[in-house]
């Protein structure tokens, strides 16, 4: 089946997400993971290690699974508590521990870190430990659920913690880095969002498309969709690619 197909497949079983597998057992905490966006992320640590002025690929390693363990799954199984937006069966108390286990082993591996590598690393801890639930569960009004807390968190945070954590310092490739991670998870927030309005709350999209040489061509949930999922798919691969590129050249 073609990926043009395999979109159409997802959208007419009216999943919660294209990555999201059926309901159910071990599937749901697949999906909780949000596979693609949790590559997506994480490849921005690989990349900040990339770009450091010194590569240590002992920590690279050390940041790739405390920020796993803060994003993908802590982050998520908060969004997750926050109004089943992937309708798994998990329960409520299996997503608090894994929420609080996530974000409590990131912690205590950044915690390892400023002992080991340098104290300053305890803002990016105590910054990763705030904005986490804060994002999540919207705290404060959901003043922090917005686009740009969420392309900052999510896309110039990672970045700028691995960059810091292997190069100890900060230089102009970070702040570069940190604006192209920003532009590139702000953009993931714009097409992601209209994908999940359409989804999750509009039952069904009617009318024709009529082109200028006559061609008429109906218009669905599927047409609505298929070209952002499409886009996020091929962004989340690219990303990780040109991250793992990187890592390899200064290898």
């Amino acid at each position: 089946m073609s990926t043009h197909e395999d979109i159409r497949a997802a959208i007419s079983r009216s999943r919660p997400a294209f990555y999201a597998l059926r309901g159910g057992g071990w599937r749901d905490y697949v999906t909780l993971l949000h596979p693609p966006y949790t590559a997506w992320h994480l490849s921005y640590v690989v990349l900040g290690v990339a770009l450091a002025p010194a590569v240590h690929i002992d920590r690279l390693g050390a940041s790739l699974v405390a920020f796993f363990l803060a994003m993908g799954l802590s982050a998520h199984a908060l969004d997750e508590l926050a109004g089943r937006p992937l309708n798994t069966r998990i329960p409520d108390r299996t997503l608090r521990l894994i929420a609080a286990g996530g974000l409590g082993g990131a912690v205590a591996m950044g915690i390892a870190g400023s002992l080991i590598v340098t104290p300053w690393l305890l803002v990016f801890v105590v910054f990763g430990l705030f904005i986490a639930p804060a994002y999540n569960l919207e705290w404060f009004g959901g003043r922090f659920h917005s686009d740009f807390w969420f392309a900052f968190a999510w896309g110039s945070f990672p970045f700028l913690t691995a960059y810091w954590v292997s190069g100890e310092r900060l230089e102009l490739s970070a702040l570069l880095g940190a604006i192209a991670a920003f532009a590139l998870s702000l953009a993931q927030r714009v097409l992601s969002r209209r994908v999940r309005e359409v989804r999750r709350r509009v039952r069904a999209i009617e009318g024709k498309a009529v082109y200028a040489n006559g061609a008429i061509e109906e218009i669905d949930r599927a047409w609505a969709i298929e070209p952002l999922e499409r886009a996020l798919m091929l962004m989340a691969l690219s990303i990780v690619a040109v991250s793992v590129a990187a890592l390899v050249t200064r290898l």
